[in-house]
């Protein structure tokens, strides 16, 4: 399990993904244990978001909603996940891509990982108003909103590094890219002078050396027009899942004036329920 924290800490830092760690094509992450990790994180985030029942519902009532939604968060990132793997080793494979399914199935994990640990990261925000307002609409835009963010820098991370595992396939002797940030500017420097008088020159500033972090381009090659299309419609296709999976799911976030149901029944869509929920808290 601590292997598999610092392999997390190692995502969230790039250097999990630097071109010089992706010389076989595949991410280095222990694939048996940050299932757990997601798991793990995904209760956290669950945990934050039972904080609106326990605060406005009753005792039994407000505790399995709790427990549901400690269940549900990370049963709805393993069900995309399973749901949308398929196609995206389809889709690498058509645009001729190299990659093997053993390494996709490692950078979509990792991509999970990532959006877990930016979810599980907002949870005491999500706390916090949880338990300072009685407004639920406002709460379920506000978890809309997180998971949004979650999924939009996790497919972020998904696209770069599959962009640097292309680019390490194709070129095994491609080496790893720092970014030169030039140093900051600097106070006047004082003349300086030798022990005869004599004026010396002032010391340049010294260049700092970035490495490039996980959501950074590593160079100016970007993917081929067809390339992003294809992904643009997959990252679409992941997005309208989640969405999916997530009101079959639901609820998430419980009404405080209805009881506690574990799933409820199949009516309307998620798209109109976010549309009602904005209604509702605009209009007060």
């Amino acid at each position: 399990m601590e292997h598999a924290l610092k392999d997390l800490d190692r995502l969230l830092r790039g250097e999990a993904t630097r071109l010089g760690e992706l010389k076989e094509g595949k991410i280095e992450v222990a694939e048996g244990q940050m299932p757990w990790i997601i798991l793990g994180l995904g209760l956290v985030y669950g945990l934050c978001m039972g904080c609106f029942a326990l605060s406005n519902k009753a005792f039994a009532d407000a505790w399995m909603q709790t427990i549901s939604s400690m269940a549900k968060v990370p049963m709805l990132f393993g069900a995309t996940l399973l749901v949308t793997f398929p196609s995206l080793y389809v889709f690498n494979t058509l645009v001729g891509s190299r990659l093997t399914l053993q390494s996709v199935w490692r950078l979509l994990l990792s991509a999970m990982a990532v959006m877990m640990a930016v979810l599980a990261s907002l949870g005491p925000i999500v706390a916090f108003f949880s338990i300072s307002t009685t407004n639920y609409p406002f709460i379920l835009l506000l978890n809309v909103a997180v998971f949004s963010l979650a999924g939009f820098l996790g497919l972020k991370f998904l696209l770069h590094t599959l962009h640097r595992l292309t680019m390490v396939l194709y070129d095994n002797k491609t080496p790893e890219v720092k970014q030169v940030v030039p140093a900051p500017p600097q106070a006047p420097l004082i003349p300086r002078i030798d022990a005869d008088g004599n004026p010396l020159p002032p010391i340049p500033p010294i260049p700092v050396v970035k490495d490039a972090g996980a959501l950074e381009r590593v160079d100016e090659r970007a993917m081929g027009a067809n390339v992003r299309q294809v992904f643009m419609v997959w990252v679409l296709v992941f997005g309208m899942v989640g969405a999916q999976m997530s009101w079959v799911l639901r609820p998430f976030i419980s009404a405080p004036d209805k009881p506690f149901v574990l799933i409820s029944p199949r009516e309307s869509n998620f798209y109109a329920a976010v549309f009602e929920a904005v209604v509702k808290t605009l209009g007060g």
